[in-house]
């Protein structure tokens, strides 16, 4: 089946009909129930269904009950009731919201993007990755982190994130959710600063169907979407004034109304906001309320930029290529010189500048091993000394032993192009047979230690006779034990 099918389920064979044509025409596959009794078998398999029409269903009881197992399934279909002239919809809390008979193609189409966004949340949510499960990092800094989310994430407190923008600000919050009791319902993200401030409003809140231009159907927010999970605002330093005063009223009274409703709906939502503002100097400037400030900030956590904390790169580093594994997407390897001269780096985009790169070396070194020399020429960086707490966790880092084992041959290959003059074939080959990985190595250990006698000892001048890094020849020779004589 495709992922773009739309369940129909109606006793109405001419609106049957009629919806199809339309789920056709928005470029989805109709997937339509003749018999209400069996609905999950013409159903099929309910992951690949993006949303469900439910129209007649023969009474009330029976329609509830169908609603009921549609949202409560574990693939937690995204519902969308047909509202038929002169007769009340069924009050039903699990429908993301209705469509009005006849129902028309923009109303459609509003529909299937609106499930489209709340069953990737779903997705993401549900998803057994590493997106927000794994915080990576042990240094000090991290780890006050780790016990901070651990200490909170099982209250109701509301939490504020700070940071850098690519710190992982998002994925805090994800941990915060997972680890606490409302980890079964949705977490839902919102990012104030790329919604324009006019329908920010409606995002949060939702809206009922003509409550202003362009509203062709009613919409629920995203406080309703997260209904019993959490609501992660985030870039919360960027929401317009009037928009502060408002969520400020749903934290203190956990009500709010849909726009042009009268109705009031409860919000049984965990809030937790970030920003990578100051938000005390957005007070003075006053582009923030101090009231929604002391509000959002009860238990504040702090990331620390990645510049802050090197010895969690070659961690970070080899958690984003699993990542990439994981996702089918390639991998690659990167030498202890590389990854040295990544953890002297910068790094103002932080971990999402590094994941960046990581993923730009899988690109250009598909299944490769990635030295010092391959780097873009911004992250080499040469000569500067690193904290021996930083040294031991690349040593220590899991994967760089794969590294060592694919780079032998090949800076083997690489000493053996630079002396030409040195026969590398014996005269005939053994009857017995040549253990070549051997022989490569014992060849290459002769070639450092007679470059060191001609330069007499200075390690840098036996670098360059053989045309290879400083650093990389310090690594050679404690690998062979080689003393500088």
């Amino acid at each position: 089946m495709s992922a773009n099918n739309v369940l129909i389920i109606d006793v109405d064979a001419e609106r049957r009909e009629l919806l199809s044509t339309l789920v056709e025409f928005i470029n989805c596959q109709p997937v339509i129930v003749n018999n209400i009794d069996l609905w999950f078998e013409d159903a099929g398999d309910l992951s690949d269904i993006v949303m469900a029409i439910v129209g007649d269903c023969g009474d009330k009881h029976q329609t509830k009950q169908l609603l009921r197992e549609l949202v409560n399934n574990e693939a937690r279909v995204p519902v969308f009731q047909l509202e038929f002239p002169n007769s009340a919809v069924i009050d039903f809390p699990g429908a993301l919201g209705t469509l009005r008979l006849p129902v028309k193609y923009p109303q459609l189409s509003n529909a299937l993007q609106q499930a489209t966004i709340y069953r990737g949340q779903q997705d993401s949510t549900e998803s057994n990755g590493y997106e927000f499960r794994r915080l990576v990092g042990n240094s000090r800094a991290m780890k006050a982190v780790q016990l901070m989310i651990d200490q909170v994430s099982d209250s109701e407190t509301n939490v504020l994130i700070l940071g850098e923008s690519g710190t992982g600000k998002e994925v805090v919050a994800r941990n915060l959710h997972h680890l606490s009791s409302r980890r079964e319902k949705p977490f839902v993200p919102v990012n104030c600063g790329a919604i324009p401030g006019e329908l920010l409003e409606s995002e949060l809140f939702g809206h009922e169907k003509g409550s202003f231009t362009g509203a062709i159907t009613t919409r629920k927010g995203r406080f309703e979407m997260a209904e019993g999970g959490t609501l992660f605002l985030d870039e919360i330093g960027d929401m317009p004034l009037p928009m502060q005063v408002k969520l400020l009223r749903v934290l203190q009274e956990r009500t709010y109304e849909r726009i042009g409703s009268n109705k009031t709906l409860k919000a049984n939502v965990r809030v937790i906001a970030a920003t990578h503002r100051n938000l005390e100097t957005h007070i003075a400037e006053g582009h923030f309320r101090e009231d929604l400030f002391y509000r959002l900030n009860v238990f504040p956590i702090d990331i620390p930029a990645l510049r802050e904390r090197p010895e969690d790169i070659p961690l970070l580093i080899n958690e984003l290529i699993t990542r990439i594994e994981h996702e089918n997407r390639g991998t690659v390897r990167l030498t202890p010189a590389a990854i040295a001269s990544l953890c002297q780096c910068h790094w103002q985009g932080n971990v999402r500048e590094l994941a960046n790169v990581i993923e730009r070396l899988v690109i250009l070194f598909p299944y490769g091993t990635v030295d010092f020399d391959d780097l873009p020429e911004k992250f080499q960086i040469e000569g500067g000394e690193l904290p021996e707490l930083v040294t031991e966790v690349i040593q220590e880092t899991p994967g760089l032993k794969k590294v060592k084992e694919v780079t032998q041959k090949v800076a083997v290959e690489k000493a053996v192009e630079a002396r030409p003059s040195v026969h590398t074939e014996p005269e005939s080959f053994p009857e017995e047979g040549l253990d070549l990985k051997e022989h490569l190595a014992n060849l290459e250990y002769l070639l450092i230690k007679q470059a060191l006698e001609e330069a007499d000892g200075v390690v840098a001048h036996a670098a360059n006779k053989l045309k290879m890094r400083r650093t990389t020849l310090v690594e050679k020779m404690r690998k062979y034990g080689i003393q500088r004589d």
